[in-house]
């Protein structure tokens, strides 16, 4: 409707300027040759109008022609763009459906539409990871790989993949170019971490840790395996100072000094280390050169002087005082832990060791190890290295708890909380 009224109007316009044109009396002459032309004015206007008309359309005319290839070809384009763009949105609505049938279909029609574009790409991997077609996520995410502007993308699929075959060694390449890519992305840290503990690499991993405890744990662990001793020392300083509540941190400082021949201060660290977080290594470490048994008593009671009310200290106490045939002594300090509470298997395993020893084969005697041996079933359990993050139980200590790879999280304990013996002199 508009566009009527505006033509009306434009038509209006033009007759009022040419209707007096109409009444102008001269006339336009044109002479070709023998020939002569005489019209009047308002006709030669008109006549000059129309030419000028029809020159103007000619000249469209052909212009529209000259660029008819290009305009095709920019029609062709949108409409591919177009039937690509729908074939995205397919392709997305499948692989939320979890339809991989549907979403292969329509990535490739994408692609074939759009071209290799990140998107395109990315959606072809991901359709083929949920088709189980790994060759063609994997071709996907390497082409992805190569683009400057969707690197990372490519580098994480690859990644996602070589830890789900479980190849570790893979994993920690492709991790190390991803980081050049996106350097500090905090995922990638993540996944760098746990490969580098994966493969025993703990020198990595330290790099890599955010917390004390966990560098502690790594750094004890490092020290072990370092490639040479100057290496090892500073590891192990480094364990023993960031936490010192760490008895594997104490205990590796404590095996760099006896390396050094240096037996005093190898002492000094494991007694340290008691008064800090007992834990029966520390005393095999510091037993282990004394065979004597009243001299391992002794040594035994200059260690847990700094704690001397730690269950692990009666617990030790009454081991080694039992091994050297003090069992009144033994018996004194499994009183004391019963007293307390302390209600684990290992406490009535060697009363029935004491039962054995003081009453020998008699009917008492056996009475009373079946007795002991009965309260063993029915006993908590142990202590043993503990997960804090997923709780589970380690039979050994690790730098990172083997279920769940959190570095420093193994923790030396019957439960949640510790009991504290009432001091006695």
């Amino acid at each position: 409707m508009r566009r009527v009224v505006l033509i009306l109007l434009v038509a209006g316009v033009a007759l009022a300027l040419a209707w007096p044109l109409l009444d102008l009396p001269a006339t336009v002459s044109a002479r070709i040759g023998n020939l002569s032309i005489d019209v009047a004015t308002p006709v030669a206007l008109i006549g000059l109008l129309l030419l000028f008309g029809g020159l103007h359309l000619t000249l469209r005319l052909l212009g529209g022609l000259l660029h008819l290839p290009g305009s095709t070809g920019r029609w062709r384009r949108e409409r591919r763009r177009r039937h690509g763009d729908e074939s995205v949105t397919k392709a997305l609505l499948a692989l939320a459906a979890g339809a991989p049938a549907d979403a292969r279909r329509e990535a490739g029609k994408a692609r074939a539409m759009l071209g290799d574009t990140p998107q395109t790409l990315l959606l072809a991997a991901e359709a083929g990871r949920l088709a189980g077609r790994e060759d063609e996520a994997e071709q996907a995410f390497r082409t992805l790989s190569t683009r400057k502007d969707a690197a990372f993308l490519g580098l994480r699929g690859l990644l996602r993949q070589a830890i789900a075959r479980e190849d570790w060694t893979e994993a920690a390449a492709i991790a190390r170019r991803t980081e050049a890519v996106q350097p500090g992305a905090k995922w990638l840290k993540q996944e760098r971490t746990h490969l580098a503990i994966r493969a025993s690499n703990w020198a990595e991993a330290l790099d890599l840790a955010e917390t004390d405890t966990a560098r502690a744990a790594l750094a004890a662990a490092a020290s072990r395996v370092a490639p040479d001793e100057a290496t090892a020392k500073r590891l192990a300083r480094q364990a023993w100072k960031q936490d010192p509540s760490l008895s594997q941190a104490a205990l590796v400082q404590a095996e760099q000094f006896r390396k050094a021949n240096q037996e005093s201060r190898a002492v000094a660290a494991v007694q340290e280390g008691w008064k800090s977080a007992p834990h029966p290594d520390l005393a095999a470490f510091l037993l282990r050169p004394i065979h004597d048994g009243l001299a391992r008593v002794q040594a035994a009671q200059k260690l847990v002087a700094g704690n001397p009310d730690h269950p692990e200290s009666h617990i030790l106490l009454a081991r080694a005082s039992l091994d050297a045939g003090l069992t009144g002594e033994a018996r004194h300090h499994l009183d004391m832990l019963r007293t307390a509470g302390v209600n684990q298997r290992r406490v009535w395993m060697m009363r029935a060791e004491i039962e054995e020893k003081e009453r020998g084969d008699t009917e008492d005697g056996r009475q009373a190890q079946r007795d002991a041996l009965r309260h063993a079933a029915e006993a908590e359990p142990d202590p043993v290295w503990r997960c804090l993050e997923c709780n589970t139980p380690q039979p050994a200590w690790a730098p990172a708890c083997p279920s769940c790879l959190a570095a420093g999280s193994l923790r030396w304990g019957a439960g949640p909380s510790i009991v504290t013996l009432p001091h006695t002199p």
